[in-house]
């Protein structure tokens, strides 16, 4: 029985989440990258794709023709195939329902319905499932039937609006924010969903869209147009709201990050780089003034640093305890001694690749630690598992079902 303390096969589980079972049905990365969250902390995350094969298992980069994101994005899960959009494939699915807790879809809207399963009827299989939609509009709204991704969901938040240069183009993410956002959005709503059941004993649909989570995570902007009218334009690295921030090159053509909100961050990062007469400036004596006049600021600060290798420049500010830190490729992080010692980045081995990288769960609990117990699977390798050891179906079933594009 879902919820428990032990997985499908009936081995103990560990982890927060130990004996929530999941169904993933999602697509893409989204609604998967919500499960892979859950997966990490103990919950029993079974994959459910087309026997075609989820889209992410061709997108990307790949190595030996392996993709590389897809072993990320489903690590912790067991494969099966399943075409929901014949009888015997709903069927199946049914059968999983009845011994889930959690299912997770990001189709766009009224698919799931049109196929017979969608809340209202898997609610009646199981009253106790809760039911994740993610889609890029949400369920209902004008919006909520046009096909749509993260760039759009980027796009109409308003953080593409923000974003880049003032006097260039309105910049997009260059990896699926929209979608990661969305992804930490959908896996809380679960835990919310979760901790409900607990006390009523019942399971619920939870809506949320790839653009509201970032509309949300972007701040003071809506209070702040709707009481000043204010319409934040493109700043580049600046924010409206804090001053000194931005990025500065170093003399050997590195680059560095500061941040100075708190009068005393401001004041240790000015002894930093020999100019505490600066702190009794009228120009810069609170952060609403350093505001207006953040450029001559940020002159003084970017030819102190300009005449300063990064390793200069960091060696001052970390003695001065102010805060700034250099701007990291993926390759300056992963040798990064720092997050070397908090295995931000762990080895797990891959049936594909042998030993590869990624990042760790997080956050991190202390009796109830997330962890990484194998990298994404092969298209359909746990179907005999699922459905032949947990659903009890016989082999020549199974066989059957595959012979007939079920599976």
């Amino acid at each position: 029985m879902a919820g428990d303390g032990t997985s499908a096969d009936g081995a103990p589980a560990e982890g927060a989440l130990a004996g929530i079972r999941v169904l993933d049905l999602g697509n893409f990365m989204a609604g998967p990258m919500a499960a892979m969250w859950l997966g990490d902390f103990g919950a029993d995350v079974i994959k459910v794709e087309h026997p075609r094969g989820d889209g992410f298992r061709h997108w990307g980069r790949t190595r030996n023709d392996v993709p590389l994101f897809w072993k990320m994005l489903s690590r912790n899960k067991r494969c099966v195939t399943l075409n929901l959009n014949t009888p015997k494939g709903r069927t199946l699915l049914l059968d999983l329902v009845r011994r889930s807790d959690v299912l997770i879809e990001n189709f766009t809207p009224g698919t799931m319905s049109k196929w017979k399963i969608g809340y209202e009827e898997l609610s009646t299989v199981n009253p106790r499932l809760i039911m994740l939609s993610i889609s890029a509009y949400g369920q209902t709204g004008p919006y909520s039937h046009r096909p749509g991704f993260g760039t759009l969901a980027e796009a109409l938040s308003g953080y593409a609006h923000i974003t880049g240069q003032p006097d260039g183009p309105p910049t997009l993410p260059a990896y699926g924010l929209a979608d990661g956002t969305a992804a930490l959005n959908g896996a809380f709503g679960v835990l919310l969903a979760l901790n409900a059941r607990a006390r009523s004993g019942l399971g619920q649909h939870i809506d949320t869209s790839l653009c509201e989570p970032l509309i949300t995570a972007l701040g003071p902007q809506v209070i702040e147009y709707d009481q000043l009218g204010v319409v934040q334009g493109r700043m580049g690295s600046r924010l409206p709201f804090s001053a000194p921030r931005n990025v500065y090159k170093t003399s050997d053509g590195k680059w560095l990050s500061m941040s100075s909100s708190s009068q005393s961050v401001f004041e240790r990062t000015m002894h930093a780089i020999g100019r505490p007469d600066l702190i009794a400036d009228e120009r810069f004596l609170d952060n609403r003034k350093r505001g207006v006049n953040v450029d001559a600021l940020d002159d003084i600060i970017a030819g102190w640093i300009g005449r300063h290798t990064l390793a200069e420049a960091m060696e001052q500010f970390i003695a001065h305890e102010a805060a700034a830190a250099p701007v990291y490729s993926v390759a300056d992080l992963v040798e990064d001694p720092h997050f070397r010692a908090r295995e931000v980045v762990v080895a797990v081995e891959d049936q594909d690749l042998g030993q590869v990288r990624m990042q760790a769960p997080t956050p991190r609990l202390s009796r109830t630690p997330g962890a990484i117990k194998f990298s994404g699977p092969h298209l359909g390798q746990h179907n005999r598992e699922i459905y032949g050891d947990f659903l009890g179906l016989p082999q020549t079933e199974i066989d059957a079902l595959k012979a007939e594009g079920v599976i």
